[in-house]
């Protein structure tokens, strides 16, 4: 049988939490093991609990969303965090996902979408809501160069790029061929007008697509 992963919510509505938690526990493979109404409990808790997923709301009140992010993390280093919030400001996605969330989810998203991310940000590849990858596709956009914005899928390749993994590392986590993988690296690289996977990783971490 295959091992629960356990989750925690972090969110100071308390009928967020408990409709959250009825949605994940609904799942065979998701189990959560706790709920907070601010992160400071979280993060004194996070070390015994040993959560391999945290849902995190944004702005709660007295709380800072990229201390909180960074505190999580400093606590229990495996942890992955998956923002769960109604905001999506291009510089706050920004700033959280460089301070270490893996995964962006605005809160009118399907039940199906939440399950979903929570599982693939468990496995450490990032989930971004449609809102949040176009705007993040947007950024990419390389002045003078004809090519265009990078597309989702192509996003996803590149911040996997900067987490430093190969073309069959890549594949396994997208579900895709080595080959599809090599076409898409070659289309970031031509969109990007840059020669090398290095420098394309150098700009996602510098324009705060990955955590560096």
């Amino acid at each position: 049988m295959t091992a629960r992963i356990p989750v925690i919510l972090v969110d100071d509505h308390s009928v967020v939490r408990e409709g959250l938690r009825a949605v994940l526990d609904e799942e065979d493979d998701l189990d959560v093991i706790a709920d907070f109404a601010n992160a400071r409990d979280a993060i004194a808790a996070v070390a015994a609990l040993r959560p391999r997923v945290a849902v995190l709301d944004l702005k709660m009140p007295a709380s800072d969303p990229v201390d909180n992010i960074r505190g999580l993390r400093a606590a229990w280093p495996p942890l992955e965090i998956l923002v769960f919030t109604s905001f999506a400001e291009d510089s706050l996605v920004r700033d959280v996902l460089a301070a270490g969330a893996t995964g962006y989810l605005l809160k009118d998203a399907l039940s199906s979408d939440l399950v979903a991310a929570v599982r693939q940000v468990a496995d450490g590849v990032p989930w971004l809501h449609s809102t949040v990858q176009r705007q993040l596709v947007a950024r990419l956009r390389v002045p003078g160069d004809d090519g265009g914005a990078l597309t989702a899928r192509e996003l996803s390749v590149l911040q996997l790029i900067a987490q430093g993994l190969s073309n069959k590392a890549i594949a396994r986590e997208l579900s895709l061929t080595e080959g599809t993988v090599k076409g898409y690296v070659s289309q970031i690289l031509q969109k990007m007008g840059i020669s090398d996977r290095t420098q394309a990783a150098m700009i996602a971490v510098r324009k705060g697509l990955v955590k560096p």
